[in-house]
């Protein structure tokens, strides 16, 4: 889920409307920001390498983004948007699938969702955020919005009855595990291991959720 290409060019084109090519212009500039962030972290991040990724001049992107902090809160959005993607797009997929196999693809997804490069990118700006003060207020205000939609999305795929007792605590468990997969991930490859928890995880949800006689 979430691919990050090694560059990112503004394709040339001219015959495009202006409004059309600002808005290519734009997406590219926040997709070589996350690539940037995932790959090099923030301090490797400046506006100037994010523009040359992104095949446009300094001043198109400043242009944009008037300055860093404008440019990589705006990543982080366009990340929250490309998970919320990617979650909507499990929701098709395990639509069809029920019982314990479909707990299993939900917990199995949200997993490699917390293990891939999204997730790489934002924790970068998360990192970021902590010692910059500037940033740290528009991140915090960000990932509120962003947790409660993950975890609204999290109890659609799962079915859940957040009306039952510890039903919300689980699920919101669940979803701190997952990135706490993610970090785990970050130095080695924790896939083994990550299997095991997923597997655990899985059987424990379908626990609590299926007494309910939810499929």
């Amino acid at each position: 889920m979430g691919t990050l290409t090694s560059r990112t060019n503004a394709p040339h084109a001219p015959n495009l409307p202006k409004q059309d090519r600002s808005r290519a212009t734009r997406r590219h500039l926040l997709e070589a920001a996350v690539a940037c962030l995932a790959e090099h972290g923030w301090a490797g991040s400046t506006v100037a390498v994010v523009a040359e990724r992104a095949g446009v001049s300094r001043g198109a992107a400043q242009h944009h983004f008037p300055t860093r902090e404008d440019l990589f809160t705006a990543a982080v959005e366009h990340v929250a948007e490309e998970r919320s993607a990617a979650l909507r797009g499990l929701l098709s997929a395990t639509r069809p699938v029920v019982g314990p196999a479909r707990t299993y693809a939900v917990v199995e997804g949200i997993a490699d969702l917390c293990t891939g490069p999204l997730f790489r990118a934002a924790l970068q700006l998360w990192v970021a955020a902590a010692n910059e003060e500037p940033l740290r207020s528009r991140v915090v205000d960000l990932e509120v919005r962003v947790g409660r939609e993950v975890h609204r999305m999290a109890v659609e795929l799962l079915g859940a009855d957040e009306s039952v007792p510890g039903v919300r605590e689980t699920v919101q468990g669940f979803l701190d595990m997952a990135r706490g997969l993610g970090l785990a991930n970050l130095l080695t490859d924790d896939s083994a291991r990550r299997e095991r928890v997923v597997a655990h995880w899985a059987a424990l949800l379908d626990d609590v959720l299926r007494p309910r006689g939810r499929g």
